[in-house]
């Protein structure tokens, strides 16, 4: 592996980063609220330093596999490391740990914020939360690999590393026509939602940082009460199209916007559309039946809004669901695990690997009855092989013991048995609230820094779906050149 051609590409990014930032500070001078210079000095450093590293390191050829993935992981640190800086330069946040976390929850579509008080914010600042989100929902990374060809770099490596799901799709032979492709719907989608929130009384500043957070399962709000402050069922019902939407993956959205919908042949979006439907109005009856709402319209639209925000990742809360009885409690608590489709902006396991797991249990009861048979896995019309199984299997299992090993280290550093593993969950899967005292209404800004690293560690992980970073830390992938020469 050459740190050189990592570092540059690295430093490629930060420039975009930085350019991100000085819209933000656009932003701030238009409010004239006092944050522009600090967002302002911000991009410049980041531009600074990105584009030095990026014209020192030049270099000709092609990025191999290793470089693809250790770029992916170094870019999004040091856009989170990066993304710190107007926290810090405008004075929201005094700590570098607690700005660092706010920046990679933002850049990983978390959710999860260190600020008590959201509302008290320069517009400057709270831009630049919901842009952090905006760019890592598709992904900063996906954006520029519609430019590095023209550079001389090869860019399937970085979209193999990039792309949420176990199979990512080229929607074109080019990867860079597909990178287009998907920006193109993501930023389509994201101003019809825009337009709908305008016509229903939304002001533009809250509309576009809605519709920001929507599209990349983000969830940061520019309001304390999230969209719960927003008492309009209308605006509650389009936040929901569109968190569902934002959980589908985009390939489909592609081939619907070019005449071609193919959702109802996908038989993932069947079975992530079954489970948000079928959780939703599970949550809907225990609800009405235990008393909890005495409507029905206000219990399925908040069951709904709640089943689609913490299946999709997005995070957004209309109710505490905390004061809601065990029973609604216990089906979002399983949503946590489940995340969008592959291919979406949405964290979580995924709904392509949980529909494999069910039909590798379903083989396998069969196998039992039937030891001599031989029975495939078909998705479709289309046979699963068994290496996409064993690494699908592999994923949940790694999964599963990083949510295990979060609780114990966050136990080890003084948090109930509740919070560590409610908050190490909603970290994991980049869902943000939880459970404990990181519920609905709570806040990540009591936490140590101890436990800020280590949250913020377990959020890259989540987003980058746990073997990009893992296979860092594997020696084999450091064998090869290590040096800048």
């Amino acid at each position: 592996m050459s740190l050189a051609r990592v570092a540059n590409v690295v430093g490629l990014l930060q420039v975009f980063v930085s350019l991100s930032m000085f819209v933000a500070a656009g932003v701030a001078f238009v409010y004239g609220d006092g944050d522009a210079l600090g967002i302002l000095l911000a991009g410049a450093v980041t531009f600074f330093v990105g584009g030095f590293t990026y014209a020192l390191t030049m270099f000709e050829g092609e990025l191999t596999p290793r470089e693809g993935f250790a770029i992916v992981t170094m870019a999004w640190t040091a856009a989170a490391a990066f993304g710190a800086l107007p926290y810090l330069f405008t004075g929201a946040l005094g700590s570098p740990i607690a700005a660092f976390f706010e920046a990679m929850s933002g850049f990983t579509t978390t959710g999860a914020t260190i600020f008590a008080e959201i509302e008290v914010l320069p517009h400057g600042v709270l831009f630049w939360r919901s842009l952090t989100q905006w760019l890592g929902g598709m992904g900063i990374i996906v954006l520029v690999i519609a430019v590095l060809p023209y550079l001389g770099v090869g860019g399937m490596q970085l979209f193999k590393a990039e792309v949420p799901g176990p199979t990512p799709e080229r929607l074109r032979p080019r990867i860079t026509q597909t990178a287009k492709l998907l920006w193109l719907v993501y930023v389509g989608l994201t101003a019809a939602e825009t337009v709908l929130y305008l016509l229903g009384g939304m002001s533009l500043f809250d509309a576009v940082n809605h519709s920001f957070t929507t599209l990349a399962s983000g969830g940061f709000s520019t309001r304390d009460a999230s969209i719960a402050s927003f008492d309009s069922p209308y605006i509650h019902w389009v936040t929901i199209v569109f968190m569902y939407l934002a959980g589908v993956n985009f390939s489909l959205h592609f081939r619907a916007a070019t005449g071609r919908p193919v959702y109802f042949r996908d038989h993932e979006w069947r079975f992530y559309t079954y489970i948000v439907v079928l959780a939703a109005l599970a949550i809907a009856v225990v609800n009405l039946t235990s008393g909890s709402y005495s409507a029905v319209e206000p219990a399925v639209r908040h069951a709904l809004f709640q089943a689609t925000s913490i299946t999709t990742t997005t995070g957004f809360v209309i109710a505490d669901y905390e004061l809601w009885v065990p029973g609604s409690q216990m089906v979002l608590f399983a949503l946590f695990f489940v995340g969008g489709m592959a291919g979406s902006t949405g964290g979580g396991i995924k709904t392509m690997r949980l529909l494999l797991l069910v039909k590798q249990t379903a083989i396998e009861l069969r196998k039992h009855l039937h030891p001599k048979a031989v029975l495939l896995i078909r998705v479709g019309d289309k046979t699963v092989k068994q290496e996409v199984l064993a690494n699908v299997t592999g994923f949940v299992i790694l999964y599963l013991l990083l949510c295990l090993a979060g609780a114990v280290v966050l136990g080890f550093l003084g948090m109930d048995p509740m919070t560590s593993i409610a908050a190490s969950i909603a970290t994991v899967g980049n869902v943000g609230p939880a459970f404990g005292d990181v519920g609905a209404t709570d806040n990540y800004g009591w936490m140590s820094d101890p436990a800020l690293v280590v949250l913020s560690f377990f959020m890259l992980v989540g987003r980058l779906e746990i073997y990009t970073v893992l296979l860092l830390f594997h020696p084999e992938t450091w064998k090869a050149r290590r040096s800048f020469h």
